[in-house]
């Protein structure tokens, strides 16, 4: 018999254990929990159960799709062999009942138009999100020039902004890495300013959240934000032109990295030397995970091509592929 009452239960034992050792698991951490109380409203009983985890997938998923319901089975799936060294019997979906969990879709890349859009939306945004119209001009702006990560602006806090610099120290960012963020002196500029109208809110010392709720006062949290970019992206109805159905807050971040290539690649520059620079100011690990945008973005693919065919008519034809 199990030590644990309910799948809830067993589900914030594996995550205080997980978060003992390091792991941040926000995301999965939070998933992991819908399941939990999803198998405990169904009346699940006794160990983990592989139908329990196929029909959760799919009915309690956003969208209706076989790669969202893989890469929710996926999220589960370190829970479930934490599951079955306590409780044998645990089952859990083999292979990959829905396909494939992992994909990476064209981003929508914004025209400095649609940005210059979105932060006038934003300004007049009405008082009725905790993102608001004098949180959210600043904190987009802010996704814009530097290509920060949503999850990385929400848990800046007003010691990581040096003013005497002008750069951002991002803390326990993606895989737990850590890295200094130059920022150009417009976008200072915005920071100071926000900063000033955030101190006659609330009182603010070097380990105060950076972008605070403006109905609570507290650290920004994402949902106020989804909202809230959720009602400019109806407002500004901007057509997606990547391969998702609706223009994220993350292809601020797309935009930022596609924008600084196709500067490099319209100056000339040699990208090889510049790809390293770039790959650490965003946070990518890996710097392959920056060269994908040269074969994921049209403007970028036709851009490398112009330079293609100069290179051939330099050569005066004589290059043999």
């Amino acid at each position: 018999m199990s030590v644990f009452p309910t799948m809830l239960a067993r589900a914030q034992a594996y995550l205080a254990e997980r978060r003992s050792l390091g792991f941040a698991l926000d995301r999965s951490g939070s998933l992991t929990l819908s399941f939990a109380r999803f198998a405990d409203a169904m009346g699940h009983e006794g160990p983990l159960h592989e139908d329990t985890v196929l029909r959760w997938a799919k009915d309690e998923a956003m969208f209706a799709d076989p790669f969202t319901w893989a890469k929710r089975v996926d999220v589960l799936r370190p829970f479930a062999r934490w599951l079955a060294e306590i409780e044998p019997a645990t089952s859990f979906p083999e292979g990959k009942p829905f396909g494939r969990s992992f994909r990476r879709l064209a981003p929508h890349i914004f025209t400095t138009a649609e940005v210059d859009m979105l932060l006038k939306a934003a300004v007049a945004m009405s008082a009725r999100f905790g993102a608001g119209a004098d949180t959210m001009p600043t904190l987009l702006g802010l996704l814009a020039a530097t290509g920060l990560r949503i999850s990385e602006a929400l848990k800046l806090q007003c010691g990581d902004w040096d003013e005497v610099t002008g750069n951002l120290t991002i803390h326990r960012a993606k895989f737990m890495r850590s890295r200094v963020v130059p920022v150009h002196p417009s976008t200072a500029s915005a920071l100071r300013d926000y900063l000033s109208r955030r101190a006659r809110r609330c009182p603010t010392s070097s380990d105060s959240p950076f972008f605070v709720d403006e109905h609570e006062g507290r650290s920004l949290r994402y949902g106020p934000v989804r909202q809230a970019w959720i009602d400019l992206r109806s407002r500004t109805a901007i057509a997606p032109r990547g391969g998702h159905p609706f223009i994220r807050i993350h292809d601020l971040r797309h935009t930022f990295i596609c924008r600084r290539l196709m500067l490099w690649q319209t100056l000339g520059a040699d990208i090889n030397n510049e790809m390293p620079a770039l790959s650490a100011y965003v946070g990518h690990v890996h710097p392959a995970d920056t060269y994908w945008y040269l074969q994921a973005v049209p403007e970028l693919m036709s851009i490398a091509g112009d330079r293609f065919e100069q290179f051939v008519d330099k050569r005066e034809g004589t290059y043999h592929g």
